[in-house]
């Protein structure tokens, strides 16, 4: 029998990221001999790029693997330096990037540096599950806005207005391309909400995990706008290496020392192979051109073919690899029917609850990160289940 008093915490009290949940019945499904459409989380189907895998393979035969700084090291943000200004023409010293361990570590580090328990931090409606999940287990308060059509599913400071009239707001996280919609802001947009930021003295977190995966040439990085943001980026999305765990920050000056402090004790250090993984990753850019070509692909042929079995109601899919769909002419339940999709169709894809609790059972996420006969392969399937 369990004490009463031995209980999980209270912050240990948040929902579960569904998409994780859908996944493990999907293989627990593919255990069983059935072949299962993958499209439930957003995982590169290609490898890491050979050079990285090179490096590495160089690394285990030759080298130590140990600690390393807890920033990182210096080869690797070094060539994330010189990343921002070959890709933005942005001048960002190498003290001030961070390797991470992968992009959930940079959320923890920039949550744990720039707030305080209590304070309010504004989200999107729909958004990554995982930015209220790690706010609200932290001590946060994450206040969740409802965008839509009018501002192309993004915040604006008009929104921010609305919020502060409820109580302070101490920082702002927007993602671009976003996740689920894979809409992204307009540099104007962007731009905009930044320095609505700066002037309110409100920490603007952006979340540029899915930057080089854009199929409108709008990419634009808040550091562009001012020094004072906090960028978290990852190799996981257009770099193909999530199992590697290896992210990065952009920091202002003044979080660089705080930041690290932290991370000495959490993390100790990001490892080392995946750092030495990364940085040659970084030079490997005609081999990720061609896996984004794929995904190009896949978003045409899902675009074309998604409205062609009925779902003919998506969000623009200016970047990332996502498509959320409207499904409320089928289900006004998105959990049921992607347990029903799964189990009829062999299509697993990710019920819209998970990244809206409100709105979200009206929607589906599908993910189009693998091959391109799968998206072929899922659209047959849908087809029929949808008839």
């Amino acid at each position: 029998m369990t004490h009463s008093a031995f209980q999980p915490s209270r912050r240990s009290d948040v929902a579960p990221f569904i998409a994780m949940d859908v996944l493990a019945e999907a293989a627990r499904l593919e255990a069983e001999g059935r072949k299962i459409v993958h499209m439930e989380v957003g995982q590169p189907s290609a490898p890491a790029p050979q050079a990285a895998l090179e490096a590495a393979r160089q690394a285990l035969e030759h080298g130590r693997l140990g600690y390393t700084e807890a920033l990182g090291i210096a080869p690797l943000r070094r060539a994330l330096s010189a990343h921002y200004r070959s890709t933005y023409g942005v001048d960002v010293p190498s003290g001030r990037i961070m390797a991470t361990t992968g992009s959930s570590a940079g959320f923890n580090l920039a949550f744990l540096a720039a707030f305080d328990p209590g304070d309010r931090v504004v989200l999107t409606a729909p958004g990554y599950p995982a930015y209220r999940n790690i706010l609200k287990a932290l001590g946060l308060v994450p206040v969740e806005i409802e965008v839509g059509a009018e501002t192309r599913w993004s915040l604006t400071p008009e929104h921010l207005d609305k919020a502060q009239a409820d109580g302070p707001v101490r920082g702002v996280l927007v993602a671009s391309p976003a996740n689920p919609t894979g809409t992204m802001m307009t540099p104007d947009a962007l731009d905009d909400l930044v320095r609505y930021c700066e002037d309110a003295g409100i920490w603007f977190i952006s979340d540029e995990i899915y930057h080089g995966l854009d199929y409108s040439s709008g990419q634009k990085t808040a550091l562009e706008t001012s020094q004072n943001v906090i960028v978290i980026n990852s190799f996981s999305k257009y770099y193909c290496m999530t199992g590697w765990r290896i992210g990065w920050m952009v920091l202002p000056e003044q979080l660089v020392r705080p930041t690290e402090r932290i991370a000495q004790s959490l993390y100790i250090s990001p490892p080392e192979l995946s750092q030495i993984a990364a940085t040659a990753a970084l030079g490997a850019v005609q081999e990720l051109e061609a896996v984004k070509a794929v995904y190009a692909a896949n978003r045409d042929l899902l675009v074309s073919g998604l409205p062609k079995v009925g779902l003919d109601k998506l969000l623009p899919v200016d970047g990332a690899f996502y498509i959320y769909a409207d499904i409320s002419r089928f289900s006004s339940d998105s959990l049921a029917f992607a347990r029903q999709m799964l189990q009829q169709a062999g299509v697993a894809a990710t019920p819209g609850v998970d990244f809206d609790p409100v709105h979200g059972h009206d929607f589906l996420r599908f993910s189009f990160a693998g091959a391109h006969d799968d998206m072929k392969e899922a659209l047959e399937r849908l087809s029929g289940f949808l008839s």
